[in-house]
C-alpha cells in the first residue's frame, strides 16, 4: 500500500475522506459518493504498521485499548487529515477526513455574510449545528479566523482532534487537543475560564458537564462557540434543554433564552452540476420574540419567527433550499430530498 499516492489521488479528485479497511480497496468519498481506487486491497498488517507511523507509542497503546484513536496527521505538500483508526473484526481500519490548510471566508463557502455580525459580539453563545460531515468544523474555522483577523482578543480552541491550524492575527490563539493537552472537554473547558479568554471554541458539546459549563462561560462575559449534530434550531435548543434534569429545566431555558447568540444549521448538497457540494443553512439570529418562546417552552414556533425575520438575515432552510434551486445551483430533486417540509416546498418550486 502507497498512502502518497492514495493521498495524491485524493486531493486530484477533490476527496473529503479515505477509508482503508483490511480486505478491501482503498475507498475515497468524493461528493459524498464513495468509490473503490487502485488494483489491490489493503491487509491488516499494512495498516497496523502505518499506524505506527502515525502515532506515539502513548497513542498506539491507548487505540489498542480503547478500540478508536482520534488524531490529526500532516504529510507536507499533501494535505492535513483528521484520522480516527479503529478496530473491527479483530482488524484496524483508518478513517481520514481531509483539512485544508488554507481557512476559506463565509463567501468562499457560499453562506450568507449575515453571520459575520456573530463574530463582532462580545459574549454569547453560537452554535453550528448539523450531520456528521456537514461541514460545521469548516464553519467554526471560518467564524474564529474572522474574529482572528479583525479582533484583538485571547481565543482558546478545544479540538479532538486540533483540524485547522491557525496563525496569530490581531488575536492570540491557543489551541489544546484533547487527549493530548487536556483529558476531557469539560476539564479543558473549565481550565480555559482561568486562562483569560475572550473567545472559546468547544469542538463539540458530548455531555452535560460541558454544555453547562459552556453555558456559564456565554453567560460571564465570553463568547462560546461549539456544535451539536441537531438539524434545525428548535431542535438544538430542545436538544440542550433535555440534555438536564426535569428540575432544572426551567433555569436551563431561563440561561439559554438569555445567552443563546445564534444557531446556524447545515447541510451539505450535491450541486447541479454534480462537481464538488455546496451548503445549505437555517440561520436564527435570536429577537426578543425568540428568547420569550424558549423561555415560555414554545420553541415549536421559533420556525415562524426565523420565517419572518429575513430583514436581520435569518433564513429558515427550506428559504435556503428554494433560493439555491432559484439560483440553479441544485436540482430541484435535491431541493425537496433536503428539505424540512417536503410538500410545501413541492408547491413553492412547482415541483
Amino acid at each position: 500500500m502507497d498512502l502518497s499516492a492514495i493521498l495524491l489521488k485524493a486531493k486530484e479528485v477533490k476527496a473529503s475522506d479515505i477509508h482503508l479497511k483490511a480486505g478491501t480497496k482503498p475507498i475515497l468519498r468524493v461528493d459524498g459518493v464513495l468509490q473503490s481506487i487502485g488494483e489491490n486491497t489493503v491487509s491488516n498488517e499494512e495498516i497496523y504498521q502505518l499506524l505506527k507511523t502515525m502515532l506515539s507509542v502513548e497513542q498506539l497503546e491507548s487505540l489498542e485499548e480503547r478500540g478508536e484513536f482520534d488524531f490529526s496527521y500532516s504529510v507536507p505538500g499533501t494535505g492535513r487529515y483528521r484520522v480516527n483508526g479503529y478496530r473491527q473484526r479483530n482488524t484496524y481500519c483508518l478513517a481520514m477526513r481531509m483539512v485544508n490548510f488554507d481557512i476559506p471566508t463565509l463567501a468562499e463557502l457560499n453562506i450568507p455574510d449575515s453571520l459575520l455580525r456573530l463574530t463582532g459580539l462580545k459574549n454569547g453563545l453560537v452554535l453550528v449545528t448539523g450531520p456528521t460531515g456537514s461541514g460545521k468544523s469548516t464553519t467554526l474555522a471560518s467564524l474564529i479566523e474572522e474574529i482572528n483577523k479583525t479582533r484583538r482578543c485571547h481565543i482558546i480552541t478545544l479540538e479532538d482532534p486540533i483540524e485547522y491550524l491557525f496563525s496569530d492575527k490581531k488575536s492570540v490563539v491557543g489551541q489544546r487537543e484533547i487527549g493530548t493537552d487536556s483529558q476531557s472537554f469539560s476539564k479543558a473547558l473549565r481550565a480555559a475560564l482561568r486562562q483569560d479568554p475572550d473567545v472559546i471554541l468547544v469542538g463539540e458539546m458530548r455531555d452535560l458537564e460541558t454544555i453547562e459549563i459552556a453555558l456559564t462561560a456565554a453567560e460571564t462575559g465570553h463568547l462560546v462557540f461549539s456544535t451539536l449534530h441537531t438539524i434545525g434550531s428548535a431542535k438544538t435548543i430542545d436538544r440542550i434543554i433535555d440534555a438536564f434534569p426535569e428540575h432544572s429545566k426551567a433555569q436551563i431555558r431561563m440561561q439559554v433564552a438569555s445567552v443563546l447568540q445564534g444557531v446556524i444549521s447545515q447541510q451539505l448538497l450535491p450541486t447541479k452540476e454534480l462537481k464538488g457540494r455546496i451548503p445549505a443553512v437555517e440561520i436564527l439570529l435570536p429577537t426578543m420574540a425568540v428568547r420569550n418562546l424558549i423561555r415560555e417552552q414554545k420553541t415549536h414556533q421559533i420556525l415562524n419567527e426565523i420565517q419572518t425575520g429575513k430583514n436581520i438575515g435569518m433564513v429558515t432552510m427550506d428559504q435556503y433550499l428554494e433560493s439555491l434551486y432559484m439560483k440553479g445551483k441544485i436540482t430541484s430533486e435535491v431541493a425537496i430530498e433536503y428539505a424540512f417540509d417536503r410538500e410545501e416546498l413541492m408547491k413553492e418550486i412547482a415541483y
